[in-house]
């Protein structure tokens, strides 16, 4: 069963982090709170782990479309190929915020998912989300929290995404009420930039 630990995005408890970031290490599932919706996680180079998040999605890993959350873009270069000034001033412009910037991937990725030729790229405006990732030394792959409701397409109530969560990973972090709309997913790995979702992100960044 999960355990459900507290924490606050203006001052993040370093003690819990690193508890956190412990369950990431040994290969549990996060569930943590983004700039927009509640987020699964767990370390991108866990095989294992990233097979767990599959199965609970029902998706193949290698047909999975998954965001690397990132703490900032000083780690870019270490996924993705080398871009043109203009979409670095994109992405220097708009991060951390919530968007999703589909980016072309280099040989560099781990290893489930070298046959990726992009990848999704998030550097999320929420303390927590980035203290997991900084304190792991590493993106955390992640994929939102949907919710069986037919009108609410995601859950904001973090005791609730315990409630329902709790037998499937291995912490559920409650970082306040999530947001339930999801980020803005634009692709940036062609030669025009092309709107894939539009989501909280506004599309006014060009």
């Amino acid at each position: 069963m999960a355990e459900l630990i507290k924490l606050y995005e203006e001052n993040p408890n370093p003690k819990q982090v690193e508890k956190v970031v412990d369950v990431l290490r040994q290969g549990g599932l996060v569930i943590y709170p983004t700039d927009t919706v509640y987020g699964l996680g767990c370390d991108i180079t866990n095989s294992k782990a990233l097979q767990r998040i599959a199965r609970i999605k029902g998706v193949k890993l290698e047909k999975a479309n998954w965001s690397f959350i990132c703490a900032d873009l000083s780690n870019l270069s270490d996924y993705v190929r080398q871009i043109d000034s203009a979409t670095f001033k994109i992405l220097k412009r708009t991060l951390p915020g919530p968007y999703t910037f589909i980016l072309p991937g280099n040989n560099n990725l781990p290893k489930d998912f070298k046959k990726k030729k992009t990848v999704g790229i998030r550097v999320p405006d929420n303390s927590i989300a980035r203290a997991l990732v900084t304190g792991l030394g590493h993106p955390i792959v992640s994929t939102s929290i949907r919710d069986d409701d037919d009108i609410l397409e995601y859950t904001t109530d973090p005791e609730l995404i315990f409630e329902k969560w709790q037998n499937l990973v291995d912490i559920v972090i409650d970082g306040g009420y999530g947001d339930n709309v999801a980020s803005t997913v634009i692709d940036l790995s062609g030669d025009t930039p092309e709107v894939i979702r539009e989501g909280k992100g506004s599309l006014e960044i060009y």
